[in-house]
């Protein structure tokens, strides 16, 4: 009897831990930095979160750029199927796959640009092409991203960065607060299972 009492309290426990660790697979969609600068790298943050988790699907992603100035945009990215094509000569060797690794189910569409130029002042545009995958048929959805890109000679912290960093901390705190909680109410919850048989014993 005892014995099974203390099974039954390891389920909050448990149920505890799974939460922590659902946490940590939360798919977020985070807003890409607007300024690049000459000469170095810059990464054009791209992600489309599936709005059912749990289904399996498989995502093409294509990237198009309008140069300031332009007024038409040019296809410079395709990837599927794991495989990464740079559609036009201006990009050649400067663009770098940076988003989901070793899956169908891309979620993280973001690439990377080398050695940045002014020339790469301009608008980029993202789009998800995904199907989701059901038991007896398929659902195709899209999204798209629109990313103004600025270049300069000198890096500056601007107010979008500033403020994203703040929203990250301010999120890790809410979270492991969340979690502490959680684990003193698992503590609790087993103190008191413990001592209710111990109650129910000597009233016996």
């Amino acid at each position: 009897m005892k014995m099974s009492a203390l099974r039954l309290l390891w389920v909050p426990v448990l149920l505890c831990l799974t939460h922590a660790w659902l946490c940590r697979g939360v798919c977020v969609e985070v807003e890409s930095d607007r300024e690049a600068v000459m000469g170095k790298g810059f990464k054009l943050a791209c992600i489309s979160c599936k709005m059912r988790g749990e289904v399996p699907a498989f995502a093409t992603v294509d990237w198009w750029f309008m140069a300031k100035g332009e007024s038409e945009f040019v296809h410079i990215y395709s990837y599927a199927n794991m495989s990464g094509y740079i559609m036009d000569d201006r990009f050649d060797d400067r663009l770098a796959w940076n988003g989901s690794k070793k899956t169908n189910d891309v979620q993280d569409g973001s690439i990377f640009i080398l050695n940045v130029t002014f020339n790469d002042t301009g608008t980029y545009r993202c789009f998800f092409d995904r199907t989701l995958v059901f038991r007896k048929y398929k659902y195709r959805t899209d999204a798209t991203k629109f990313i103004d890109i600025n270049v300069v000679d000198k890096a500056t912290r601007g107010m979008a960065s500033i403020s994203s960093e703040i929203i990250m901390y301010v999120s890790l705190i809410v979270l492991q607060s969340w979690l502490l909680v959680e684990m003193v109410h698992c503590y609790r919850t087993i103190a008191a299972a413990e001592k209710t048989p111990r109650a129910s014993t000597a009233e016996y």
